[in-house]
């Protein structure tokens, strides 16, 4: 099983107990469940970060996570024995910890330090990072990273975007970052006190296409000049690195590493309708000098296409995960309602609509699942996770809104969790490069 495994709990637990990785991600093996640490730490503004970024050792190659062997066998998205165990813990863990706390979180726009150290500690990048960094990561795989979304969004959405912002930086330096850039910045995914960090793709404009960017990165004799503005970025008030896509010298899209207390850049609020939870801001860039080294991948740069790819599989496991939890919901409360002497569920016009819920979530999932295990495989998957990306939009949406139909006056209010699951979905065929798999 591919070990780049981007979540922890009770698999992790077996897998890694009595080894460094156990020890970095503080699992106590003879513990029966997860152990989460209870300290508080306050949140960084953006523009004072105070952690400096220097490179721990020489290194001219970066580090690569292999990709999994296939065994040339019968197409098969049924997860393995230890990738079921994983996503059930991880659910568990959203179950437990991020949905008793999304209520609070989406009024506060803002996820709660306590939960953002909790995921820290346990390790979430650890399995993102080669093991000669210092990681636990050998393999990468698509396919248990979109699991992990899938589980952390059956809690809540915005949570688990928060939850992941980090993660998806240390994998995109893992991927396509240079040598220099992954001994710089990775080793400080292994800490205690990991950074925060956030992709900063979209912009503030209609029918926005990531292709054809407005933010410039011009081409100076000491580095790069940087312009523009980004919108949906997560955790953005909190984050000391940004993942920034740029269009490079009308060249094409590229990908820069940005410090939060670089000059001319500031960050203001911009809560949506949904996904509130993950903090949603504006990175405004004004003249933001960098330095050659700020480019992802250097002279090599990145795949942007498969970057932009990746991250709309993470959207859709995301979708799917909400979706899930709307269906998980309204089958207990359309059998428990009763109207006229029966169960609502005895109607057929509830009946079908449920039936509906749990047939597009399906869908959602089978085309997600693909897309991830294509990727996985090596195989083009650009058509894959474009039909994943335009299903999950379309449907989540209808999804969300069945839901709160099918709670009547219950759904309008927020007492119950529907109305949020469904601001969230209706993100859903809006947001790009939010988090990656």
């Amino acid at each position: 099983m591919a070990r780049d495994l981007q979540g922890f709990g009770l698999a992790l637990l077996n897998r890694f107990a009595g080894s460094k990785a156990a020890q970095k991600t503080k699992l106590d093996k003879a513990a029966e469940g997860i152990i989460f640490s209870a300290s508080k730490t306050g949140f960084r503004a953006a523009g004072a970060a105070n952690r400096g970024y220097k490179a721990v050792r020489d290194k001219l190659k970066p580090s690569r996570l292999d990709k999994p062997t296939s065994s040339g066998g019968l197409f098969d998205l049924n997860p393995t024995d230890e990738q079921s165990m994983m996503r059930d813990s991880v659910q568990r863990y959203a179950e437990e910890r991020l949905r008793p706390a999304a209520y609070d979180a989406d009024n506060a726009c803002a996820a709660p330090a306590e939960l953002l150290t909790e995921a820290n500690e346990l390790g979430l990048a650890l399995m993102a990072i080669p093991e000669d960094i210092g990681g636990a990561g050998a393999e990468q795989s698509p396919l248990t990273n979109v699991l992990v979304a899938e589980a952390l969004a059956h809690g809540d959405m915005g949570l688990a975007i928060a939850v992941l912002s980090p993660v998806s930086f240390a994998n995109a330096l893992s991927r396509w970052g240079s040598g220099d850039q992954q001994a710089t910045y990775l080793p400080a995914f292994l800490e205690e006190k990991q950074p925060q960090a956030s992709l900063a793709v979209m912009e503030p404009r209609p029918l926005f296409d990531p292709f054809a960017l407005q933010t410039t990165a011009t081409k100076t004799a000491d580095g790069y000049l940087l312009n523009g503005v980004k919108s949906m970025v997560p955790m953005v008030g909190q984050s000391e690195l940004f993942l920034v896509a740029a269009e490079l010298d009308n060249s094409g899209p590229a990908l820069f590493i940005v410090s939060s207390d670089a000059k001319g850049l500031s960050v203001e609020a911009d809560p949506g309708m949904g996904v509130r939870a993950a903090g949603m801001g504006r990175l405004l860039l004004k003249k933001v000098a960098l330095p050659d080294s700020a480019l992802l991948g250097e002279g090599d740069g990145c795949d942007y296409a498969e970057f932009i790819q990746l991250s709309r599989l993470a959207t859709c496991a995301l979708a799917v995960g909400t979706s899930q939890a709307v269906l998980d919901y309204v089958i207990p409360y359309v059998n428990e309602r009763k109207a006229f002497g029966e169960p609502i569920s005895h109607r057929q016009a509830v009946a079908f609509m449920v039936s509906n819920i749990g047939i597009e979530t399906e869908g959602m999932r089978l085309l997600t699942w693909r897309a991830a295990s294509r990727s996985e495989q090596g195989k083009d998957f650009a058509r894959d996770a474009a039909l994943a990306r335009s299903l999950c939009g379309d449907k989540g949406m209808n999804i969300g809104n069945d839901g709160v139909q099918l709670l009547g006056g219950h759904g309008f209010v927020k007492e119950h969790p529907v109305e949020r699951w469904y601001r969230d979905l209706r993100a859903v065929g809006l947001m790009e490069g939010v988090v990656l798999v």
